[in-house]
């Protein structure tokens, strides 16, 4: 009985954790879901947690133009992350969030809030919290995850695209929206990200950047899955 005990604990997959960074566009939610589900990984947006506060922020009266009130009511909220990849779900103070943060008036403030350090410093730790956790292994996607919230992570790969690319994917995913529209706030939210102090949006050293400008979904997929198959057999 031993000897199976033993061999099972040989096979089983290696846990790893993965950092998938890129600017909005490039497929990160799209391909991380697919690849946690597909390895039985846990999986993590933390795209939305950051929106998930900016909404409760909004809700509540907050000023966003006002960085000391943010900072003082960062730490209100209280933001729970489903990790099941099938069915990732967000809530805040217990109420589902997860329709209400991808609205316009979340997104086109939500970089003014990620930029308080107050209020990364908190998600930061949520986020590493949520990492250390998931027995299996975690597919954490966003925008600083490999340089600052995970710098240890097994895996780091760093999603880029054309602009024009991404603003044709994100303009199909909002009913009428106008591709040079939205090619220019996409242009602009990659200058705030990358532009801040606080765990500004940035390529890891040793990160693998994959650019899918040409790329279908499941080729960017398939390409992400072989690299942590290829950790995983290494570990």
């Amino acid at each position: 009985m031993s000897v199976t005990v033993e061999t099972a604990a040989r096979t089983a997959p290696a846990a790893v954790i993965v950092a998938i960074d890129g600017p909005s566009g490039t497929g990160k939610s799209s391909t991380s879901k697919a690849v946690a589900a597909k390895l039985g990984l846990s999986y993590l947006d933390t795209g939305a947690q950051y929106r998930a506060i900016t909404w409760w922020m909004i809700s509540n009266g907050i000023d966003i133009d006002d960085p000391a009130e943010i900072a003082v009511a960062a730490a209100k909220p209280v933001i729970v992350s489903g990790t099941d990849p099938s069915a990732p779900t967000i809530t805040v103070d217990g109420e589902d969030a997860s329709g209400p943060i991808r609205t316009q008036d979340v997104t086109s403030k939500v970089s003014a809030v990620s930029a308080v350090p107050e209020v990364r410093a908190l998600i930061t730790q949520l986020q590493r919290d949520i990492a250390a956790g998931a027995g299996q292994g975690i597919v954490v996607e966003g925008r600083d995850i490999g340089t600052t919230v995970l710098p240890d992570a097994d895996l780091k790969v760093f999603l880029t695209a054309s602009p024009e690319a991404r603003a044709a994917r994100r303009s199909g995913e909002i009913k009428g929206a106008d591709v040079t529209a939205t090619k220019e706030a996409l242009i602009k939210r990659d200058a705030a990200d990358s532009g801040r102090k606080t765990s500004p949006l940035a390529k890891a050293d040793d990160a693998v950047e994959v650019d899918t400008t040409e790329l279908t979904l499941d080729q960017v997929i398939e390409c992400v899955v072989t690299l942590i198959e290829e950790k995983r057999a290494a570990k």
